[in-house]
């Protein structure tokens, strides 16, 4: 059992999905305890063709295991995986859905020099796809090729900026030796920051090791401002996901020490939701909302969108979004309230996700069985039940045309979406 999940993760697709009907079929013969299976969701589940611990077929296994009833993959400008994924989810006997996640330009509407929903940069915000048709998968993944391109450029002059702040102690990292190895890049992958950093602190830990000499290099070298909780797994040799939650470390606070602003890697906010129109999926806004204490660790105390949500919410909405997609365990019962009662009051689809890309992170967001979220359940439904409609047929995508024609009201539409899932 143990080599076959070891398995779950190996560089070949066919691999990884033969270790996974093995592990079902011990499953099936009761070798293997099955997990209680309850109504947990969850949308956005990054893999290996982004930034994560786990490949798209070991994510499904790992979802499955912790009891999820529903799985999404959410890879940031790629949507190789979904293939896998799906086939996954049929292994194992669970529903799923596809989308993407990218960044996006805003400077053609009024969010134009704004600090949205992106840690790092004015004018340009977080959105995704979700529910995307299968029979247009190859259409995502070839929109996004150029901008992949484009990221690798700013993504080698990036470590060029990072060799600077760590090469006085002999920690040098290359691009093609060090970070695109770590990807999925070759398989039609992308390469995000956080590649990048994971490939610094794997350096770290080879020139450094562990412990104490890490945490100094940190504070007296790099000026990072590290909190007690990091400190601690830093500090600790036997820590099995150090690198992890080394990576948190600088993710938190030396981005901006390296950081080139992302331009020509973000497509125009209006030709994404144009895309997300013309394959029948389902474009959403990302709130984050202004960040106290990071529940990831990896976002310092900074002040996003909150400020200015009303407006934020009319250009959205003008625009033509769909839906908006929140992180119950991410805010506080304030924010959330607001935002459900924005999403209400524009008529927004409301979609949960709890962000996966570390071993740290739990698949299940317990903050949403809270009774106030059931309606986030329903919404997951409907989403893998347009899913499966516009597969079959895009003309039955839940926000067609002729769908929204025939249904106008959403919760009315949500339901019969429900309805389809299977």
């Amino acid at each position: 059992m143990e080599k076959l999940i070891i398995q779950l993760n190996d560089q070949d697709v066919n691999k990884r999905l033969d270790a996974l009907r093995q592990l079902k079929a011990m499953i099936d013969k009761g070798e293997i305890e099955k997990p209680v299976i309850g109504n947990d969701v969850n949308n956005h589940i990054h893999t290996t063709y982004s930034f994560s611990p786990y490949s798209p077929t070991k994510a499904v296994w790992m979802a499955y295991n912790a009891g999820l009833k529903t799985a999404g993959i959410m890879d940031h400008d790629s949507l190789s995986g979904a293939r896998e994924f799906i086939e996954a989810g049929k292994i194992i006997g669970m529903m799923t859905t596809i989308g993407v996640e990218c960044r996006a330009s805003v400077k053609n509407t009024p969010l134009n020099g704004r600090r949205i929903n992106n840690p790092d940069q004015k004018s340009v915000a977080y959105m995704a796809i979700h529910g995307i048709p299968h029979q247009n998968i190859d259409k995502v993944v070839e929109f996004f090729k150029p901008y992949v391109a484009a990221r690798n450029r700013r993504n080698r002059a990036m470590i060029d900026n990072i060799n600077k702040l760590t090469e006085h102690v002999g920690i040098h990292t290359d691009f093609d030796k060090d970070v695109v190895p770590l990807s999925n890049f070759e398989c039609g992958g992308s390469i995000t920051e956080r590649h990048l950093l994971f490939a610094v602190s794997k350096n770290i830990v080879k020139t450094l090791g562990k412990g104490q000499k890490v945490v100094d290099f940190l504070k007296n070298d790099l000026k990072m401002n590290v909190s007690a909780k990091i400190e601690a797994f830093l500090a600790d040799e036997n820590n099995e996901v150090y690198e992890y939650d080394l990576l948190g470390a600088l993710k938190s606070d030396m981005v901006e020490k390296f950081y080139i602003d992302a331009t020509e890697e973000c497509p125009d906010v209006k030709d994404v939701l144009a895309l997300a129109k013309e394959i029948g999926g389902i474009s959403a806004y990302a709130y984050l909302g202004d960040v106290g204490n990071s529940v990831t660790g990896d976002k310092k105390t900074q002040k996003f969108e909150d400020d200015y949500l009303d407006e934020l919410f009319e250009v959205i909405s003008g625009l033509g979004y769909n839906a908006v997609t929140y992180m119950p365990s991410r805010n506080t019962y304030e924010q959330l309230t607001r935002i459900r009662k924005l999403c209400n009051e524009y008529k927004l689809f409301q979609i949960s996700g709890e962000d996966i890309n570390s071993p740290r992170q739990k698949f299940i967001c317990e903050a949403q069985r809270n009774p106030e979220f059931s309606n986030l359940y329903d919404a997951t439904l409907a989403l893998i039940g347009h899913e499966q409609a516009a597969t079959e047929n895009i003309g039955n995508a839940m926000f067609s045309e002729s769908t929204v024609a025939k249904l106008p009201d959403l919760e009315e539409r949500i339901q019969y979406y429900k309805g389809l899932a299977k």
